[in-house]
């Protein structure tokens, strides 16, 4: 039994991957407890979060724990992956660990927002290291106050640093040109923040800061959850609510750099990195889609309303998340040139490149 309680996981020997490890850890604690607590604050369920483990090589590479909740009365999907894989092993490899925090929150309710974070460490062999910090507030139906709450609480973050306004602006202008779908001419969300290698040379300080923006990103989602679960929905916030999801559904399958670099890096936790998708999607609005995006890309959407075989509202199992993730890996090693359509910021991490 490995630190993580997942049996026959290492962890990496690096004592600043294992603190990144043990900031994820922390972290996806504290969000599971918030949202645990929204839910029953609101609507008096007492919601499960289930551990889901995989093990990178066997477990010889690291691994990690997903806690998640589905088909609840508060929760369409939610999703809180902690990921430490190391090649303490393999001096050949560029990287020497990647520890992660990724989640993803679609409310039952239509009027309560979606939400995306990740923040992650990346260690090199030479002893380098930097981390990419992530926040976005992805509503179906926008509340202007929930969009300035979780702005101000993201700001006041990065105020605990001297430069923490400019770094701020400059992580919401990233956001933005990350989270731009060009073939719907819209971002994903209402709220974008994103820093990429970010590295200071001082780990203490970039680790306090990396911890505060989750708590501050946690604590402005709950108060906003305990508001918004109460809420009924008719059919027409459902339906509005589908195309969003759809919305989601396109941008993480045909633009999300990170979501496609984890699936070129290995096929051993496909459920996992595709945990963002939502319960449905409307393959019908997917299929007017296919006339925006650029051709070189087309044929990967076909294979994608392929794989999802439904006609309409359909839903997305962990069955079709094998088979979507193994159509996107494949679309990607054919046409790797199509690489170049995906989001990205001012810095492309070399993802891929790092673990070959």
């Amino acid at each position: 039994m490995s630190d993580t309680g997942i049996p026959s996981i290492t962890l990496p020997r690096s004592p600043r991957a294992f603190a990144a490890f043990e900031l994820a850890t922390a972290l996806q604690s504290k969000l599971v407890g918030v949202l645990r607590e929204a839910a029953l604050h609101s609507i008096a369920d007492d919601v499960h979060f289930e551990p889901i483990e995989w093990g990178r090589d066997g477990g010889q590479h690291g691994g990690g724990r997903r806690l998640q909740n589905w088909d609840s009365s508060a929760f369409d999907r939610a999703s809180c992956n902690v990921s430490a894989v190391h090649y303490d092993d393999m001096p050949e490899k560029r990287l020497a660990s990647a520890n992660a925090l990724s989640c993803i929150v679609h409310p039952r309710p239509a009027s309560a927002p979606s939400l995306h974070m990740h923040i992650s460490y990346t260690e090199m062999r030479d002893g380098r290291g930097y981390w990419r910090i992530m926040a976005d507030l992805n509503p179906s139906h926008p509340v202007t106050a929930d969009t300035d709450a979780f702005r101000e609480a993201v700001r006041q973050a990065f105020l605990t640093r001297p430069d923490g306004q400019a770094l701020f602006e400059h992580a919401v202008d990233q956001g933005n040109k990350y989270f731009f779908i060009p073939a719907l001419n819209r971002h994903r969300g209402v709220f974008h923040s994103y820093l990429e290698q970010f590295q200071t040379g001082d780990f203490e300080s970039e680790k306090v800061f990396a911890l505060g923006v989750g708590g501050a990103v946690i604590a402005a989602y709950g108060n906003i959850l305990r508001s918004r679960l109460v809420s009924r929905d008719d059919a027409a916030a459902r339906q509005s609510q589908l195309e969003y999801h759809t919305l989601y559904f396109f941008q993480v399958l045909t633009l999300d750099r990170g979501t496609t670099s984890g699936l070129l890096v290995h096929d051993q936790n496909d459920v996992g990195i595709l945990g963002s998708l939502p319960s449905h999607v409307d393959t019908v609005q997917l299929v007017q889609w296919l006339d925006r995006v650029p051709a070189l890309q087309r044929p990967l959407l076909e294979t994608l309303i392929q794989q999802l075989s439904g006609d309409g509202c359909t839903r997305v199992t962990e069955e079709k998340k094998r088979a979507l993730a193994a159509a996107v890996r494949s679309f990607y090693r054919d046409t790797p040139n199509a690489l170049a359509l995906q989001a990205r910021g001012d810095v492309v991490p070399p993802t891929v490149q790092n673990h070959k």
